[in-house]
């Protein structure tokens, strides 16, 4: 017999790439908006509630999502569908919704189609009530490399869904839906936070605050905040590996040439770094341990580039020191290039 086809991807709102975590978001969210227990008397919500857990039932188990997956990428939404012989019906026993809707409504209501490939359901059950963990948020956090380098507290302010304080999350007050809420248990409302930030973080490292992400509705546990660490460019000090750092030095030219002591900033304050006489403009210099920490306890390095500079604006007595030292010098800059022609 010919049903219908249904695509439960299209119905999550997903890829079929989509991952088990990315089907648990893009249900969890459908099912909060649909849930009947927030849309009283809307049969429209009432039957698109029961199209996602169906979604759901399917591509959350492996097993099931297999089968559905087999039947290929090419059918659509709405057409007529006649399983392949020899597809033998399952029997499919659930119990309540459990880690997702605590005793919220059950699994009833399948597909035509759902029973065409898995068999009737049994075991079912329906509850009153909507309790649903609230979602996990995922937000930024800029930080200096200060702040990495020692850790760091940190204020952070985001719009987040918080449980409604007028009927204590449950949707209703005195038998009526909360006009604060409007029956959702949750408002949005800015949210201050204060951040640890541990030692050792780098780009993109995650920071898990659990309990601080959205309220969830009915007295629901919250979900939990992931902050995702952006470093913030800073004025004297560039990344060049996860633990390494490097700072260019300005030098004079009388420094690279006879060696000279200079203090180097560094993330901890200046230290004092010898030049050896003869060095180079665009030589690295390294100060071991002077980078970043990691989290095993050890230092990057850091990387002291100079560059030499000379004055802008000579006076006298300097020009004068300059064409002596052009006149009695045999150095040549460009010997190797022009064959000690200059």
């Amino acid at each position: 017999m010919a049903v219908q086809f249904k695509d439960y991807y299209q119905i999550l709102g997903v890829p079929r790439t989509a991952t088990e975590v990315e089907i648990k978001r893009a249900y969890r969210k459908l099912a909060r908006k649909h849930h009947p227990d927030l849309n009283p008397g809307d049969k429209t919500a009432e039957e698109k509630f029961k199209e996602i857990n169906e979604a759901y039932t399917v591509l959350s188990d492996p097993e099931k999502r297999q089968r559905y997956d087999e039947l290929g990428p090419n059918w659509q939404a709405g057409t007529d569908f006649t399983p392949p012989s020899g597809r033998e019906k399952v029997g499919v026993q659930f119990g309540d919704l459990g880690d997702l809707f605590g005793t919220g409504h059950g699994r009833d209501g399948f597909s035509d189609f759902f029973e065409t490939l898995f068999g009737s359901v049994s075991g079912a059950r329906a509850g009153p009530g909507f309790a649903m963990r609230g979602l996990d948020v995922e937000a930024a956090i800029s930080l200096r490399l200060e702040d990495i380098l020692h850790g760091a507290t940190r204020p952070l302010t985001l719009q987040a869904a918080e449980r409604c304080t007028n009927c204590g999350g449950a949707g209703s007050r005195d038998g009526h839906f909360c006009s604060s809420c409007a029956g959702a248990g949750v408002v949005r409302r800015p949210k201050s936070l204060t951040v640890q930030i541990p030692v050792g973080m780098r780009e993109g490292s995650v920071i898990r605050l659990a309990g601080q992400g959205e309220a969830g509705p009915g007295k629901a546990p919250a979900g939990d905040l992931y902050l995702r660490v952006h470093l913030e460019p800073h004025p004297l000090f560039t990344l060049v590996s996860a633990d390494d750092i490097q700072l260019e030095l300005p030098v004079a030219p009388w420094e690279t040439a006879l060696g000279a002591k200079v203090a180097v900033p560094t993330l901890d304050g200046p230290v004092e770094m010898s030049i050896p006489p003869g060095t180079q403009g665009g030589q690295r210099l390294r100060l071991r341990g002077k980078g970043l920490r990691r989290r095993d306890g050890g230092s990057g390095d850091l990387y002291v580039k100079l560059k030499i500079v000379v004055p802008q604006k000579l006076t006298a007595a300097e020009r004068e020191l300059f064409e002596k030292l052009a006149a009695t010098s045999s150095f040549r800059a460009r010997e190797a290039m022009t064959g000690g022609k200059q």
